[in-house]
């Protein structure tokens, strides 16, 4: 799985989540102690903060969390949600049917690839992803596709666990438990320990937080910036386009 990249990363990665996908919510609950609402709140917070009547797209939506949160926001109009997984976006289909957001704003759901996606340049006003970049088959080209999709002005929020140094001891702590627990809530629960022996994996090979803010400033974002949550297992990184 380490050895995954282009096409078949994408197509392995999808037809995980498609996989996966009745019991994603429950393990990741479990899997972040429930903090995982916590950072969500704090991410699409930075998203809309400021904006007025905005249009808003959450990039890996999944089922659909980090879209729903968004159309709960005063000063958000239109909010769409796009997944490569299907059966994630009827999760979040029939999620945000029981779900008491105001009707007055628009929520769609799109199938969709973040290697292309469907929308002219300067469309949203907020882009998101929430745990999600890591997936992507080429990192640096759908940074560039949502920095092409935002508004002058418009900001990318990214919300996405880190590669940890493991000299501390509660680091060491958290990758046992990473490594270790977390496949195996995988098999029990899921029924899938490949899919979530493909989490870790997944973490180890990715851009630390100052990698990924160096990735976004390349692709012309400015004031580009990241907190770290969680005892620095998750960032949130967040720039803006200016041109």
């Amino acid at each position: 799985m380490t050895s995954l990249n282009g096409d078949n990363k994408a197509r392995y990665v999808s037809d995980m989540f498609d996989r996966i996908s009745s019991r994603y919510d429950l393990l990741n609950t479990l899997m972040s102690f429930g903090m995982h609402h916590f950072w969500r709140k704090k991410a699409t917070s930075i998203a809309t903060n400021g904006l007025t009547n905005a249009e808003v797209l959450d990039i890996a939506t999944g089922t659909g969390d980090f879209a729903i949160e968004l159309a709960s926001k005063p000063n958000v109009d239109k909010v769409v949600g796009l997944d490569f997984s299907i059966n994630m976006l009827r999760i979040a289909k029939q999620k945000s049917d029981r779900f008491p957001y105001p009707r007055r704003r628009e929520l769609y759901w799109l199938q969709g690839d973040a290697l292309a996606l469907p929308f002219p340049s300067n469309t949203f006003a907020s882009v998101t992803v929430g745990f999600g970049l890591r997936n992507f088959a080429d990192i640096d080209y759908a940074l560039s596709e949502m920095e092409r999709i935002l508004i002058p002005g418009g900001r990318l929020v990214i919300l996405e666990i880190t590669p940890m140094n493991s000299r501390f001891p509660i680091n060491k702590l958290i990758k046992l438990y990473m490594n270790k627990v977390i496949p195996i809530m995988g098999k029990l629960i899921a029924r899938d320990i490949e899919g979530y022996t493909y989490l870790p994996e997944s973490v180890e090979g990715f851009l630390n937080a100052d990698e990924l803010a160096s990735a976004m400033k390349h692709v012309n974002l400015d004031n580009v910036n990241f907190r770290k949550l969680g005892f620095g297992t998750v960032a949130i990184h967040y720039g803006e386009k200016t041109k």
